[in-house]
């Protein structure tokens, strides 16, 4: 069985509505060679898509990769496809020399955002950094086909702010699909899906789709949606220091049934949608397909890390508050452990874990639009959670 086919398995429903000329999505895919420009190229699924996008079974490749972000290259391998372009797409003037050159890309992954004290911010520069790139592109990329955008949950039911300032609206109730309406709060998805829908509006033959993941479960020093990578730096410390590796989060994370989603998942999504015609200019959630609770997660990760979970008694805490002093743990233990180098600020989101494990209620997300697509992909969180750490610990990241 080819990797295309094991990943979209047999055709759903609605999707063999598309091979009324006898040819399938994967056929008329392969015939296409694609030209990638992904823009957080560095991040939790940049990672994956650079993997990805360039072998030669990937559907419309092998692809042909730009990849884009603010820091300077990271250590791949020296023989490593992407064509790397450093550039901050929050600067126009930078943006409109970097991008405009790149006349023979066919597809945009929109994989990157950046985190303000407000929404209101959130949506003005995040709103900003995507008009960027398409006004580089739209004039200059003649073939350019597909807008692949990664939201995310916070779609259908709240904002860091928002919770922060315990803003009184009714959010959707789970389990949540995509045909839910926006919720009458600021929320800079909405900023980022309207600029998109708008670009397809001015070229003709351009298509987008929607991505939405839970909790992304990858690796990526730096990504502010580390949270795996971020609580392996909380296990390493509290193994360093001998201290009692208590879960942060509150009772909700801890018993409530809660989702994630894979990086190489919702990689694999994102380029099934930029590849099948059936599912241009649609939304799709992005899960793995099954649901946990930290209370088990927890016990995985002590193991990992041959620590002894502290009972959990209900009472969270702060990591940003716990860990703002550990700095200087962190690199005793990069130099005893002769670990890649880092700082602890580069490898601990820990303001983001914190409202990750924090959630005011349950979130799971529905994935039978993305099913009765064509779309079979998934995986088994728990196995996941696992293999992503092994990842981090072969990178030489955490001890």
């Amino acid at each position: 069985m080819s990797w295309y086919s094991w990943w979209t398995g047999s055709l759903g429903p609605r999707a063999k509505k598309i091979q009324t000329n006898g040819e399938s999505s994967g056929e008329k895919s392969e015939k296409q060679q694609g030209v990638a420009l992904v823009i957080g190229v560095t991040g939790i699924v940049g990672n994956c898509l650079a993997e990805i996008l360039p072998l030669s079974d990937t559907p419309g490749g092998p692809w042909k990769v730009y990849g884009v972000a603010r820091r300077p290259k990271p250590d791949w391998s020296p023989d490593s496809p992407v064509e790397y372009i450093q550039c901050d797409v929050l600067d126009r003037e930078q943006t409109l020399e970097k991008i405009s050159p790149l006349k023979d890309v066919t597809h945009l992954f929109w994989v990157v955002w950046v985190n303000r004290e407000t929404e209101e911010e959130n949506c003005e520069d995040n709103g900003r950094m995507l008009s960027n790139v398409l006004d580089a592109l739209l004039p200059n990329a003649e073939n350019l086909q597909h807008i692949c955008l990664q939201t995310g949950g916070k779609h259908y039911f709240s904002l860091f702010d928002a919770v922060a300032k315990n803003q009184n609206y009714q959010p959707h109730e789970a389990p949540f699909h995509e045909e839910l309406p926006r919720l009458p709060v600021p929320n800079f998805y909405y900023t980022l899906e309207d600029i998109v829908f708008e670009a397809a509006k001015k070229k003709e033959g351009l298509t987008w789709s929607v991505h939405r993941p839970a909790y992304i479960f990858g690796f990526s020093p730096g990504s502010l949606m580390n949270v795996l990578g971020t609580l392996c730096v909380y296990a390493a410390i509290c193994k360093h220091e001998g201290l009692p590796f208590r879960y942060p989060g509150n009772i909700t994370s801890w018993e409530q049934f809660m989702d994630a989603s894979d990086a190489e998942l919702i990689a694999e999504q994102e380029i099934w949608a930029a590849t099948d015609p059936y599912a241009k200019n649609q939304a799709f959630n992005c899960a793995n397909g099954d649901v946990y609770k930290w209370k088990h997660l927890w016990r995985i990760l002590a193991e990992k890390f041959d620590l002894e979970p502290l009972p959990y008694d209900g009472d969270g805490f702060s990591l940003a508050e716990v860990m703002k002093d550990k700095g200087p743990v962190w690199d005793a233990i990069v130099n005893e452990n002769k670990l890649h180098p880092t700082k602890i600020k580069e490898v601990g989101n820990w303001w983001f874990a914190d409202s990750m494990l924090n959630p005011p209620w349950g979130a799971v997300l529905s994935m039978n639009k993305s099913k009765e697509y064509g779309f079979f992909g998934f995986r088994n969180t728990e196995t996941s959670m696992g293999q992503w750490v092994d990842k981090i610990r072969s990178s030489n990241i955490v001890p």
